[in-house]
């Protein structure tokens, strides 16, 4: 009995130190879903300093400086729900130049939309061709994701390619900011937010109002969903009363600070 006994412990033993050799959580556990305290007082966020020299390496970026009132309007564009076209004109109509990170099925479904952000001076950005969890993937598997979207618009606009990258829903690891670099992309992160991403949950524009005039600070890069009527409600009044503040309005390119170099490269057809 004894001897069964102990061959059990010793076989025990082996699977226990085989779960921890092996980690089969790791992959689960590297991975950063974006996020912080939100900024109240016009004081900016911080992500921590862990997280600042990750994004460092890496010449991410989610705030511009401190020291400057200068405010960076971004929308990510999943699907179009139509209020794309009213807050175009809201940018128009204050002289503002923004960043749209779309993905691939915004591309072939709101084409025309496309075109007028590109005439009208605002910038592409890449949110991926079809919006996966980017933290899964190799990095060869993260590169073709980002080129795949790149060919594309090459394809439907006058655009060569995209520069400026944002992973979907902000879940990341090093490996996927690594990989962007490796084709020439520079994440760009946010440094306001708040739930606007729900087309059926409409709260009015004094909510967006509200959430962003609350969480301003110098230097903020605003993220906002154009799928959500109160971003097209309330960015106007946004606008009027940061500009009383003293506020400006620039791009994120201002903010290139890594000085990337950008290689050439295509898919293959």
């Amino acid at each position: 009995m004894w001897k069964q006994h102990l061959i059990g412990i010793i076989i025990a033993t082996f699977i226990i130190s085989l779960g921890f050799s092996y980690e089969p959580f790791t992959a689960e556990a590297k991975e950063i879903h974006w996020g912080f305290k939100k900024a109240r007082d016009e004081v900016p966020p911080e992500a921590g300093a862990e997280l600042d020299a990750l994004l460092e390496k890496h010449g991410a970026i989610y705030k511009g400086p401190a020291d400057k009132k200068i405010i960076y309007l971004t929308f990510d564009n999943g699907y179009e729900n139509g209020y794309t076209a009213s807050i175009l004109d809201t940018l128009k109509a204050e002289n503002i130049s923004a960043t749209f990170f779309l993905t691939g099925h915004y591309l072939e479904s709101a084409t025309p939309l496309v075109k007028r952000m590109i005439e009208e001076g605002h910038q592409i950005g890449n949110h991926s061709y079809g919006h996966p969890n980017l933290a899964k993937m190799s990095k060869d598997e993260i590169k073709k994701e980002l080129q795949k979207f790149d060919n594309r618009l090459k394809e439907l606009t006058s655009l060569e390619r995209t520069t400026v990258t944002r992973p979907p829903e902000g879940i990341f690891d090093e490996d996927v900011l690594a990989a962007a670099n490796e084709i020439g992309h520079q994440h760009f992160f946010w440094s306001i937010a708040f739930i606007d991403w729900h087309r059926d949950q409409k709260k009015g524009g004094q909510y967006a109002y509200n959430e962003l005039i609350t969480q301003i600070h110098p230097g903020a890069i605003v993220l906002m969903h154009t799928v959500s009527p109160d971003n097209a409600d309330g960015l106007p009044a946004f606008i009027k009363e940061a500009k009383k503040r003293g506020y400006t309005f620039g791009r994120i390119n201002d903010l290139n600070l890594s000085k990337l170099d950008i290689p050439d490269y295509s898919l293959p057809q």
